[in-house]
């Protein structure tokens, strides 16, 4: 069982939020709080695995209190703002809600803390830095840089295939570039970037990664190869 508590001062949104939260079977509420300084009083005696934390708060926001509060709960934000997503993410974030979010979307994020926290201790067990929001049509999803293969192009999308799956996103290429290449992400063709870790051969300019066979554009090519050499 995962204890939390609720911060969110909007009436309706707490009420959503609260009922997401009793309908999750691993999760115990402790408490809801409108503003951020009376969830933080509660915390010095009242340790918890998750806070729900909304943004945009009176007086000190959500993001000021990740900010400056040294507390072990992982925190997953929720809010109907998607530009504060990078400095959540800075912040090490379990993860973002959009509001409004599904029942599905709110178990998903549990999923990622359970699997990360030691119940009732706050006390991470492997480190989730390694993950970028990417925006899709519709939200931010997170994605573990360790877990992709590939960037395809398709059209006016980015198609980011992962171990798991394939999601599809509107961020440029320049974009994902400026984020994933000093991850391990090489840009080798005007439509693809592959995981270099992921390479499992190459053969006349054609990179083998899981199923699919990737060329090597003439533009990218010394670039490419120097990267795998180790040149600079």
């Amino acid at each position: 069982m995962l204890t939390c508590i609720a911060v969110e001062d909007e009436p309706l949104a707490l009420e959503k939020l609260v009922a997401h939260i009793s309908n999750h079977p691993s999760l115990r509420l402790l408490g809801t709080f409108d503003r951020a300084l009376a969830a933080l009083e509660f915390l010095k005696s009242n340790p918890v695995d998750i806070v729900f934390l909304d943004i945009n708060l009176g007086g000190l926001s959500g993001i000021d209190w990740a900010e400056s509060a040294a507390i072990a709960s992982r925190i997953i934000f929720t809010t109907a703002h998607q530009e504060h997503a990078a400095r959540a993410f800075d912040l090490k974030a379990a993860d973002y809600l959009l509001k409004p979010f599904s029942f599905q979307r709110f178990v998903q994020a549990v999923d990622r803390v359970a699997t990360t926290t030691v119940p009732n201790s706050g006390v991470a067990v492997q480190d989730v830095s390694n993950v970028v929001f990417v925006k899709t049509e519709h939200r931010l999803e997170r994605v573990s840089v360790s877990q992709i293969l590939y960037i395809e192009g398709l059209d006016d999308y980015r198609a980011i295939r992962t171990v798991q799956k394939r999601i599809l996103t509107l961020e440029t290429f320049g974009d994902l570039e400026a984020r994933l290449s000093p991850a391990g992400l090489c840009r080798v063709h005007r439509s693809y970037m592959v995981a270099i870790d992921r390479i499992e051969s190459i053969e006349r300019d054609e990179i083998r990664i899981a199923d699919a066979v990737i060329p090597i554009s003439r533009t990218y090519r010394d670039a490419f190869y120097a990267r795998i050499k180790g040149k600079p």
